[in-house]
């Protein structure tokens, strides 16, 4: 549905609110996608969403709340009457309504969970922490029986009649452990009458309950996978994973580490839902800590006060080469950090990026150092301080480099997520040691120690 048409649609909700026309408002929601529903209720205030929500159909309703934030969601929830609640979350699917219980108080989701039909298929998930695979699955799958003919398991599949478009179906023992998956194509070309364990694939990729969520996103992506299989200590099967679930890791890894890139802590809910305290709290620490560090280059500014009283035309440059470095730094922890995401480096291997790095550095330095010359002698400064500045810029731009290449592999050993020291912090870190390679370097060239 087009932005507009959700815009016109949002000001005659508004307006059969203010007029007391609830049903007529509910209708024009219910029109809508469960993503476009859930975006229309965002916008409204809490008040009217506590009016519209239970108006709803329930399946619409359940169907609205897995769309949005959890956080959202689960406020929104627990302003219900109990009652309420446990009608729409019932008809939630199982790792969704985890996802909301697991955000509201324990006393209102003990609540609503004591009041639950399928409340037994919850409570096991909400045992497992919300950001591993246990957390994530679902226990709403059809696990087929190793010695079931095909027939049975299309008759099994027909009266499981699922929510969500099915293409893998995994296969278990007599015990439930997992033994095998068979495709939907498989099973419908088979012969009528031939077992499951003839027709499996016997080799499936699963994870086990306690793996991260970002280690199943990655492994789903990089199998192309729809449906993964979660299973315990001793291999039974005990949920499945589904792409949707996966987007949405996906979605939510690559916020936060977009707002680390910006030395920031990420936001736990939509942007403009957090107060302006919420925000400035999870900037202050990060702004504080880069303010101290920053302080560095006013310390090596007053170490090398003297030599820059000599050669004045010395301060001119220093924007340039700070500026510099810190870019050429960020560059290189961008690469490097995006690497490690993907899978493509680890903290047990320095050496190799080190090296990529260095030579990058080698060459990116020199092209710079060649430009940085004649800039200098343009200034109109001696070709002492342009000799000076071409050699700070080649050795700054090949130590930014190798330091970007290494911190993020440092931080990731020691369990830090590495883009708390990419953007800001990076570039602090480089203007203040950076400026120090530049005066030491026109000490030496000028002879001014």
């Amino acid at each position: 549905m087009l932005q507009s048409n959700l815009e016109e649609i949002l000001a005659q909700v508004r307006d059969a609110l203010e007029m007391q026309n609830v049903s007529e408002a509910v209708t024009l929601i219910e029109q809508f996608y469960p993503p476009d529903q859930a975006e229309l209720i965002s916008e409204l205030t809490d008040e009217s969403q506590q009016r519209l929500l239970p108006r709803m159909k329930p399946d619409d309703a359940a169907d609205m709340l897995a769309e949005m934030d959890e956080k959202e969601a689960a406020e929104l929830v627990a302003a219900l009457s109990t009652s309420d609640a446990i009608r729409i979350v019932d008809e939630m699917e199982p790792d969704a309504a985890v996802d909301v219980l697991g955000s509201m108080e324990p006393e209102q989701a003990q609540a609503v969970l004591d009041g639950m039909e399928d409340a037994e298929e919850i409570r096991p998930l909400l045992l497992h922490p919300e950001d591993t695979a246990g957390g994530l699955m679902t226990s709403e799958f059809l696990a087929l029986r190793r010695r079931m003919t095909r027939d049975d398991a299309l008759s099994a599949l027909q009266d499981w009649q699922p929510d969500e478009d099915i293409s893998t179906l995994f296969v278990v023992d007599g015990h439930g452990a997992l033994c095998g998956e068979v495709s939907l194509r498989q099973l419908i070309n088979a012969p009528s009458g031939v077992s499951l364990a003839d027709i499996m694939d016997p080799e499936v990729i699963f994870v086990p309950l306690g793996i991260d969520q970002e280690e199943c996103a990655r492994l789903m992506s990089r199998y192309n996978l729809l449906t993964m299989p979660v299973v315990d200590g001793a291999g039974l099967l005990v949920g499945v994973i589904t792409i949707d679930d996966v987007v949405d890791v996906l979605e939510e890894e690559a916020t936060e580490d977009i707002q680390r890139l910006g030395a920031t802590e990420p936001l736990d809910r939509p942007y403009l839902d957090t107060s302006v305290l919420g925000v400035a709290r999870r900037r202050i620490g990060w702004l504080l800590l880069l303010f101290i560090t920053e302080t560095l280059t006013g310390s090596v500014l007053r170490h090398f006060e003297l030599e820059l009283q000599a050669v004045v035309a010395l301060s001119f440059f220093i924007p340039l080469l700070i500026g510099t470095g810190g870019n050429a730094g960020s560059q290189t922890t961008s690469t490097v950090i995006r690497a490690i995401a993907l899978g493509e480096l680890d903290s047990k291997g320095f050496l190799r990026p080190l090296w990529h790095e260095l030579r990058v550095g080698l060459l990116l330095g020199t092209i710079m150092a060649v430009m940085a010359y004649p800039r200098a002698i343009m200034w109109g400064t001696s070709s002492g301080v342009a000799l000076t500045v071409a050699l700070a810029i080649f050795a700054i731009v090949v130590w930014a480099n190798s330091l970007g290449s290494i911190l993020p592999l440092l931080a990731q050993k020691f369990r830090v997520d590495p883009t708390v020291v990419s953007g800001p912090a990076m570039s602090t870190l480089v203007d203040a040691t950076g400026l120090f390679i530049y005066l030491t370097i026109a000490g030496i060239v000028l002879g001014l120690h």
